[in-house]
């Protein structure tokens, strides 16, 4: 392998809406990759970027183009001012996700929004971004794409578990990388929690105080979705016509809905994993800092959770959406089709520069 550096701004969009995640990343690939996280920000949504996110699922055609243009805008914009406020002088590209809207690979299609011509036009730098929708047309489930990033950059570790929106997990069997999503997280206990005007249950607190509905935690572990072998994702459809529905016919109080929740979780990932004190999982995503869930985690195997550095936790995606732009960048194969189920390996994302 040649040795190659890149510097690129990474961004990433949860489905969870706890803002955009910013990086600034060194990647070198001699004989393996490296990485370092020269700078990193966090961007809040306003009120009305979160209502229009989530409304998004509902909107008309027309109105969902031109959200995809405002909210490439908003992106060019917002990634311009941290370029400018960080005195950042050196980027090869930017590598972004953009926001999930639609996702339904079943039916052959995905959608995130976040125009990349807008922000190539705004920055005047190179971007890379639409990195699911040609694993979608291969047959593929277009998530998750993490994988290549933990294969690459965190091999070290038996298992890399990612609790945003959704919960997924990524191993080596069989000499393959595998991976998939496991059930909702973040998604549905942040629903919740604002019921008590809250954006999140802060380490996990109030669900610790809540009592579990075992009729409703059978529900939910009962759900067909958990049974399917086959390479599978989850988009906010399951959790808005499935999940949502489930919960609400049990009239529980937000405390017990979010303990019974967490547990559920818990139970889930648990099952996706030996329990073996031997082996260790990298531990990501906003749910690493819910205390309560990682204990009640911890509780259902001996496998050891590693709680890695903020960093890391909080923008370990735009770090591999970077990586997944460097791949892309160098014409090698960025999403395996062992995780995606597509029919082949293949270099994902849509360039555009000017």
């Amino acid at each position: 392998m040649k040795n190659t550096t890149k510097y690129i701004v990474g961004v990433m969009s949860g489905t969870s809406l706890d803002g955009l995640d910013l990086v600034y990343v060194k990647i070198n690939a001699s004989e393996n990759y490296r990485f370092e996280i020269l700078m990193s920000e966090t961007v809040s949504y306003s009120k009305e970027w979160k209502s229009a996110l989530k409304e998004g699922f509902h909107l008309s055609g027309e109105k969902l183009v031109k959200l995809d243009t405002d909210y490439g805008t908003h992106l060019g914009n917002i990634i311009s001012k941290f370029i400018s406020e960080n005195n950042i002088t050196v980027i090869d590209f930017i590598a972004s996700h953009g926001h999930t809207i639609f996702h339904n690979p079943a039916e052959k299609y995905t959608f995130q929004i976040g125009n990349g011509p807008q922000i190539t036009a705004i920055t005047g730098i190179k971007t890379i971004c639409d990195f699911r929708i040609q694993d979608v047309a291969l047959g593929g489930q277009g998530a998750p794409l993490v994988p290549i990033g933990d294969e690459l950059l965190f091999s070290e570790y038996d298992y890399c578990l990612n609790l945003g929106g959704f919960s997924n997990i990524s191993f080596r069997k069989n000499q393959q990388r595998i991976a998939f999503d496991i059930c909702p997280v973040n998604i549905v206990l942040n629903h919740y929690v604002a019921t008590l005007n809250l954006e999140y249950d802060d380490k996990g607190k109030i669900a610790s105080e809540g009592n579990i509905e075992n009729d409703l935690l059978r529900e939910l572990n009962s759900l067909a979705f958990y049974n399917d072998a086959k390479p599978k994702s989850l988009g906010y459809e399951f959790v808005t016509e499935t999940i949502f529905p489930m919960i609400d016919k049990h009239n529980l109080s937000t405390k017990d809905i979010l303990r019974t929740f967490v547990e559920h979780v818990a139970i889930q990932i648990s099952k996706k994993i030996a329990s073996d004190s031997e082996k260790t999982m990298l531990v990501t995503g906003g749910g690493a800092f819910n205390t309560f869930l990682i204990e009640r985690l911890q509780s259902h195997t001996k496998t050891q959770l590693i709680i890695p550095e903020e960093s890391i936790i909080n923008y370990k995606e735009a770090l591999v959406f970077a990586l997944l732009g460097f791949l892309k960048d160098e014409g090698k194969n960025n999403c395996l089709k062992s995780v995606t189920g597509a029919n082949k390996d293949h270099s994902s994302g849509v360039v555009f520069e000017i």
